[in-house]
């Protein structure tokens, strides 16, 4: 049996390292403290350490002080991992320590590692969209059916549409919306007039650029154009304020409280907007076509009261109407999309950021495709 002189001996030949060190007899030897404070540095010094070739490896353990179990589990996956081709032998171990190292030792066989989720077919791949889809459709449909209910529900009981916040919203959504609706729209105008003159002017037709100037405006240009910027102007907001309310439990708390959100938040919205998008139309056709009046005036000469009274005579009152009569369809769908892609929101802010950019990209997706339907309809009908 080894004697603690010759212990001692051993001790001060090994190549000095705390923690753990090597022996000039090729004996691993284990000192110092093995708790969760030295954890991090006792790793590295596992990693660093040059550990001996031979087949069989001796562990001395008798130099260690205190261990708890974070000492313990990296003494066991360091064992697991010297074990892997040869032997390893330990020596001048505690029954402290020996229980203590079976327990992690037994709690680590206990955890089974999950395999890795299994690849997906392209079946599959098209199954889950479909459902993913459907169900979002789905969905969708609820909303609208609930928002028709409450439409009717309010027009049957008009007390019920709060006049504050209805006028709150057609300021913030129509009122305040005016100048960049006429700006971009008397931008559009002078362009429309500007390309059509250069090629008017080449088959002397000057007088027809007022034809194109209003019915591409009133038609379609104004309430096209006109949609999309209240879609990325007030449908984002729909979306961001709802949202957030979402997020912070606001709507939680009003349907709480006997409210109800689809008639505190989406009938005044809806309403609000059907009445704005009309008028900023209508502001936009008078702006566009002053654009293209100023236009006409400088490149082709035509004067303003020649432009007018060409106007007059060309432009059908249909293609006014058929403008206007556009608006309200693309208000609702506008106005319907946020609403719902706020109540979309779950979770998180970075929720609230996702579901703002799909409603600006779903509602003017949506104002574009009603309006190429609007477009054959009307062609079938010859309108």
């Amino acid at each position: 049996m080894e004697t603690r002189h010759e212990y001692e001996e051993q001790m001060i030949a090994k190549v000095s390292q705390e923690g753990i060190s090597l022996g000039e007899d090729q004996v691993v030897y284990f000192d110092g403290d093995w708790t969760l404070p030295q954890l991090a540095d006792l790793e590295r010094r596992l990693a660093d350490f040059a550990w001996p070739a031979s087949p069989e490896l001796i562990w001395d353990l008798g130099g260690i002080q205190a261990i708890d179990t974070g000492g313990a589990w990296l003494l066991q996956r360091t064992l697991t991992l010297q074990q892997k081709g040869r032997r390893v032998a330990l020596r001048r171990l505690s029954p402290a320590q020996a229980e203590l190292m079976q327990m992690v030792a037994r709690s680590g066989s206990a955890i089974q590692r999950s395999a890795p989720p299994p690849r997906m077919g392209g079946l599959e791949r098209i199954g889950r969209l479909v459902w993913r889809e459907g169900t979002e459709l789905r969905e969708a449909l609820a909303f609208l059916g609930e928002s028709v209910m409450r439409f009717f529900f309010t027009v049957a009981h008009p007390r019920t549409l709060r006049g504050r916040a209805l006028l709150k919203r057609v300021e913030l959504d129509g009122f305040n919306a005016l100048p960049i609706i006429g700006l971009l729209l008397f931008l559009v105008g002078t362009v429309i007039a500007y390309q059509g003159a250069e090629q008017l002017r080449a088959l002397g037709a000057n007088i027809y650029v007022v034809d194109l100037v209003g019915i591409a405006l009133l038609r379609e240009v104004a309430p096209l154009i006109t949609a999309i910027v209240i879609a990325g102007r007030s449908g984002a907001a729909y979306t961001a304020e709802i949202g957030t309310m979402n997020v912070t439990e606001e709507l939680d708390a009003m349907r709480t409280i006997g409210l109800s959100p689809m008639e505190l938040l989406v009938i005044p919205r809806i309403t609000a907007l059907v009445i704005a998008l009309p008028l900023l139309t209508v502001f936009g056709d008078l702006i566009g076509v002053f654009g293209g009046m100023l236009v006409s005036y400088g490149q082709l000469g035509i004067r303003f009261d020649e432009f007018i009274s060409r106007f007059r005579e060309a432009i059908a009152l249909r293609h006014y109407l058929i403008g206007i009569g556009k608006a309200p369809v693309f208000a609702i769908i506008i106005a319907l999309v946020g609403c719902y892609q706020g109540f979309q929101v779950r979770g998180s802010v970075e929720s609230v950021g996702r579901n703002t950019t799909t409603s600006v990209v779903q509602a003017i997706f949506l104002v574009i495709v009603f309006d190429a339907l609007f477009s054959i309809l009307l062609s079938w009908w010859k309108l």
